[in-house]
Order: C-alpha cells, then structure tokens, then sequence
C-alpha cells in the first residue's frame, strides 16, 4: 500500500473515523494493527523481520536498565549487532560480494560470487536506523527504556512513518502513545493541507518529471548531451518533490490522528553551500548520522585532518546508507568532499550580503543538481557517461511541451510558497480571519482540481521506499 493508492485514500479515513471514536485505551491497537496491515500489504512475510527487531531491542534495552556500564555496553553491542546483520544480509549481502569477487579479478583470481538475491524489505532501513536510535539513547541513558512492549511496537512500526521515515527519535515520538488525544478541528484541517500539498508535490511535480526523467536515463544511449542535461535538471525537482511529498503526507496523516512528527525538509534548495543543504535535506537521517556516528567519531572537537576524516566518514556511509551501489557511495562521498572544502575556505555558514548569498544559493543548486546524476543513474558507468554527453554532446533535446509546461507552473508555485515561507510569511500570519480562513480553503479546492485535472494519478512508487 503506498499514500498516491486507492488503498490508502480508504484506508486512513476508516482508521480515522474508528480512531476517535473507540476510548484512549484502544487505540494504540488499533494503530499497531493498522500498521502492521499497511506493512504487511508489501509483504506479510517480511512482517517478523520487523517483529524479530522490535522485540530483541525492546529486550535488549530493558536489559541495561540498572546495570554496570560494562553489561550496558554488551547489551548495546548485541542489539547494534542484529539490527545491522538484518540490514546487510537483505541489503549489502550481494553488492559486497559481487564487489570482492570483482576486486580479486583484478588479482587473476576467479571467484563466483554466491548472492542470495533476497527482496529487499520496504523501510528496513528506516525502521532499523529508528531501533539502533532508541538502543544508544537508553545505553546513553537519554531516555528510560519503554517497558511496555505494544507500545514499543507501535513506536517502531507507525504506519505513517514506517517504511520512508521522518526517522523519529525515542524522546519525540514515545510520550505521544501514552497522551490522551482530544480531537481538534485546527489539527484536522491543517493535518488535511499538509496532505494535499504533499500530493501536489507528488503527483503534480515529481510523477510528472519522472516520465521525462526516466525515458532518458532508462535509454541514455539513444539520447544526447542536451536531454542529458534537461533530464537531471528535472530529476533535482523529481526526487525533492517525491520525498518531501511523502514526509508531507506522512507527517500530516500523523497529524490527523493528533500526533506531531519531526520536520523532514526545510527548504534544502536555498541553501548556500552544500553544509547547509544537510541541515535542510532529510534532516531526520542527517540528524541522525551528526549525533550517531560524526560526533562520536570526534566531530569538529578535533584537528582539521580529523574533523575531514569524520565528515567524510559520516557522508560514505551515508551514501552507502542510501543503497548497495558504487554510485551512492561516490555520490555521498562527492558530498563529504564538498563539505570539507566549504570548511577549509570558511563558506560553510550562510552569508549576510544578498549577492554573495545568492551567488551561493545557484552555485550549490548546480553542485547538488550535478551530483543527482550519480543517484539516479542505473549504474556509475552510465552516471560518468551522461556527464561526458552533458559536456561533449550537447545537442537539441527531446521535449514533451505538455509535461515541461506544467512542471513549470508547479515549480513557480513552489518556488513563491518557498520564498515566502523562507522570509517568515504563513498563512497562519495572515491577521484577518475570514481573508486567512478564505485563503485555506481556496488552496484546498484549487489543489484538488489541479490534482484531478494534471496530477499524474497512476505514478510511481515513493523513491525512498527502495530504500
């Protein structure tokens, strides 16, 4: 079951409805079934991977509750040690093993790689990265361990987040399960905008790149420089639009049902250099490696040699993190070196002139437009193949004017909602009342009929859900 489905367009107003109206005790299976069936949608099999992980963490971090710091750290190691197991097995088995039988061919060694070719579960890497979260909270003793198991499960497996995040902490998202929730009108209607304006994203801008997007790079030898250049252009909007679509849907279908979930985007594409897009872009996961893994490692309290070395630690995996590929790990270290080099020349931070700052603002969307290449493209051959082409093929590309006009028109909706929000202006500023009353519910029917009229309504999947 995916959000842009039929299915869910039933499912959550039936989950809704039933949620506010049995008593508190209840709802939290009811949410806990609801989410399992969502998952178990894609495949009911691979429903007791997330059992196995919810249950060994939970008893793992029970486990340290009160104990020496030597038991503590076995019982973290342990938990650590399952959840990424299950990880690589399903995820990095193959690609390592493909990888070193490669390597030793280099060496005249032939080796037969053995994959297991295992489907990979939907979200294992976010509920995963969401379980070793909650484990080094509890050994970091940031949080209390969770005692009651269904309520763990339910933190785990929350349908509206489950399998492409925002990757909720512990200390946010636990104390919610045990609150109880009041139906509010104002949360309801603003749980429905975040909705619609996450589809419009989805359907009407990142479904609607993907057919130009994905007829050239799934057939780049029959294409030139210039679709090269127009189909990246387009991907950087297509992946922007598809995942802060789906953080909008999730983050608003959580709301309906009175909980908050943690901002995923915040405007990455203004940002000035390629440090700040990280604080911008999938700010849960980026969040998630500075306090996980960079400041562990040492972070910036150290030599400029070993602050470089964390970064790009932190930015390989990261791109590992995204999938089993060699352009991934290029594409997340490209970033890392990015990053280092804003530091060593000081233009990390944003700049107070406006020029300067705008300079900035194009200069990284260029970089980040031109390192989209790497992870979007079927293999790291095709990716250095099409940057070739962009630079040494550049002919007339292949247009389709209906899907580029109304990309355009989405992309200038997007862009004033982006100005305006990043200069403080919401509609809950608006001080008349019926003017910012009227203008909700005019975005609510304009966004409707734009969606019904040029949405992509048979799109893809969420990109992030291979992940």
């Amino acid at each position: 079951m995916i959000f842009n489905s039929i299915q869910y367009i039933i499912f959550l107003p039936i989950i809704f409805l039933l949620y506010w109206a049995m008593p508190h005790k209840w709802r939290n299976w009811l949410l806990l079934i609801a989410s399992y069936y969502f998952y178990m949608c894609w495949n009911a099999l691979y429903a007791i991977l997330i059992i196995f992980t919810t249950i060994s963490t939970w008893g793992l971090a029970n486990g340290m509750e009160n104990k020496p710091h030597k038991v503590r750290k076995l019982l973290l190691s342990i938990s650590i040690i399952l959840n990424i197991s299950i990880l690589f097995t399903f995820k990095y088995y193959d690609f390592l093993m493909t990888l070193f039988c490669d390597v030793a061919g280099l060496f005249s060694l032939q080796i037969t790689p053995h994959k297991l070719e295992l489907l990979l579960p939907v979200g294992i890497s976010f509920y995963t990265f969401q379980a070793i979260g909650y484990s080094i909270d509890v050994y970091r003793n940031d949080i209390k361990p969770e005692h009651n198991l269904g309520v763990f499960a339910l933190f785990v497996s929350f349908f509206p987040q489950l399998v492409a995040g925002p990757i909720e902490r512990a200390s946010h998202l636990l104390p919610q399960f045990k609150e109880q929730k009041m139906f509010s009108y104002d949360l309801f209607r603003n749980g429905l905008i975040i909705i619609l304006w996450g589809f419009f994203l989805k359907l009407g801008l990142a479904d609607r790149c993907a057919i130009y997007v994905d007829t050239i790079y799934n057939n780049i030898q029959q294409h030139n420089g210039g679709s090269y250049l127009l189909a990246s252009l387009c991907f950087t909007f297509q992946i922007y639009g598809d995942f802060y679509g789906y953080s909008l849907i999730a983050i608003g279908s959580a709301k309906l049902l009175g909980y908050d979930m943690c901002n995923n985007f915040n405007r990455p594409y203004l940002s000035s250099s390629i440090s700040e897009f990280w604080h911008r872009w999938h700010i849960s996961l980026s969040s998630w490696f500075r306090d996980y893994v960079y400041i562990p490692l040492g972070g910036s309290r150290c030599s400029s040699f070993r602050r470089d070395v964390n970064l790009m630690t932190t930015m390989l995996l990261s791109g590992l993190w995204h999938g089993a590929s060699l352009n991934f790990i290029v594409w997340g270290g490209m970033h890392g070196v990015a990053m280092c080099i804003e530091r060593t020349l000081g233009i990390a931070k944003p700049s107070k002139n406006k020029l300067v700052s705008c300079i900035r603002i194009t200069t990284c969307l260029i970089v980040v437009c031109f390192l989209w290449i790497f992870f979007r493209a079927d293999t790291l051959t095709d990716a250095i193949s099409i940057i070739k082409g962009i630079f040494t093929d550049f002919g007339k590309p292949y247009i389709v004017w209906a899907h580029i006009i109304i990309i355009g028109f989405v992309l200038f909706i997007l862009a004033i909602q982006e100005i305006l929000y990043e200069n403080g202006f919401h509609i809950s500023s608006i001080r008349n009342v019926w003017l910012r009353h009227t203008t909700r519910y005019l975005f609510i029917v304009l966004t409707v009929t734009f969606l019904l009229l040029f949405g992509v309504l048979n799109g893809d999947q969420f990109i992030y859900f291979q992940f």
